[in-house]
This record gives structure tokens, sequence and C-alpha cells, in this order.
């Protein structure tokens, strides 16, 4: 993890150190799924003057960047189709460390937006065990979106 942190510590200062060079902003791209459990890594991948994703969910990303390509394609369409990963390993994938966005999604939604407490949640149908594994880190991660 700490090798992983550098890799991407080391990204963030090359791109912050580019936009104050030419006179840029650099625009972070993390999205809410991300942010709200803490996958990104401070003054790396979540450096940047302006969020721009920063209040949409990560299916939200995907719904956007559709509609962005739906007179031609715009943002490659291997982008949108690949499975979501931080490259920092080989092979990495989000779902290696996060639900599947299809459920995440929705249950961040009732979390953050609707404020429905854990057993709320649970009552919805959501997973008991997920549910306390996700809020978890949600609430362990909030010095980074204070941070954000």
């Amino acid at each position: 993890m700490a090798e992983e942190n550098i890799q991407s510590r080391s990204r963030g200062n090359l791109l912050m150190a580019i936009a104050n060079k030419f006179g840029y902003i650099l625009l972070n791209t993390s999205n809410k799924s991300e942010l709200a459990t803490g996958y990104g890594t401070l003054y790396g991948d979540m450096a940047g003057g302006l969020g721009v994703l920063g209040d949409c969910y990560k299916l939200q990303v995907y719904a956007l960047a559709k509609y962005i390509n739906r007179e031609k394609e715009i943002i490659p369409n291997h982008i949108i189709t690949k499975a979501p990963s931080a490259e920092l390993r080989p092979n990495q994938k989000d779902s290696d460390s996060l639900p599947d966005y299809t459920i995440l999604d929705k249950l961040l939604y009732q979390y953050i937006e609707r404020r429905k407490g854990p057993a709320e949640i649970k009552a919805l149908g959501f997973d008991p065990t997920l549910v306390d594994r996700t809020l978890k880190m949600v609430n362990t991660n909030e010095y980074k979106r204070n941070q954000f």
C-alpha cells in the first residue's frame, strides 16, 4: 500500500508542478463514491484545485461519459467499458477493495443523501456485513473528504 501511494503521490506532485508552471488549475477527478470510501491517495490522485466530479457517484460518472459520447466518440469507449481500477498494481480492480458500484452507490446514497442510519439501510435489504464494512470506510475516511 505504501508503495502504491508513493506512485500516486509522485504523479500528483508532477501534475501540480506542471499546472503551477503554466498557470493552469489541476482538475481532480475523484468521484463521490471514491471520496466517501477513502478510495484515493491524499496528495496523490486527490490532488487538484477543483473537484469537477466530486458530487457525482461513480455510476453517474459513467452516465455522464455516455451522454458526452451520445453523438460521437469523444471519450474513448475502452475507458468507459474497462473495469474500474486505480492502476497502482498489476491487474488491480476497484472491486478488490470496494463493493460493486451498482450496490455501493445505492448504499452511499441512502447514507449520505437520505441520512439513513445503519439499521435503516440494512432494513432496505442491503447485506448487513456489507453495510457495516462500507460505513466503517466512510466514517474512517472523513478526514480525507474534509481535506479534499
